[in-house]
């Protein structure tokens, strides 16, 4: 039996926004908040999964999308959620897209 499909939204707000994750037939939803940290900077600041949801690879869904999306936007990220930084780290070909602290 194949694991439900995450589903991935992304809700801007201006300076603000997050990234949710859902799950069919699951309730709750997993949560990456950001926010502008000046021209071109995005600063990643809290990563959540409910318990319902942990291990399903919800916050890693999360945090690809970030990346992809600032990729495609041409977007540096400040990392201060611990998650996102664990995930600088485990992923080195991220690192073009990493901004220091504002």
């Amino acid at each position: 039996m194949s694991q439900p499909t995450l589903k991935v939204t992304h809700e801007d707000y201006g300076s603000a926004g997050r990234y949710v994750a859902t799950l069919p037939g699951q309730d709750g939803e997993a949560e990456l908040t950001w926010r502008a940290g000046g021209p071109g900077i995005i600063v990643a600041e809290h990563t959540y999964a409910p318990p319902a949801m942990r291990g399903t690879g919800a916050a890693n869904a999360l945090a690809q999308r970030l990346i992809d999306d600032a990729r495609r936007q041409g977007l540096l990220i400040v990392p201060t959620c611990s998650f996102i930084r664990a995930q600088f780290e485990r992923h080195p070909e991220w690192a073009d897209l990493r901004a220091g602290e504002v």
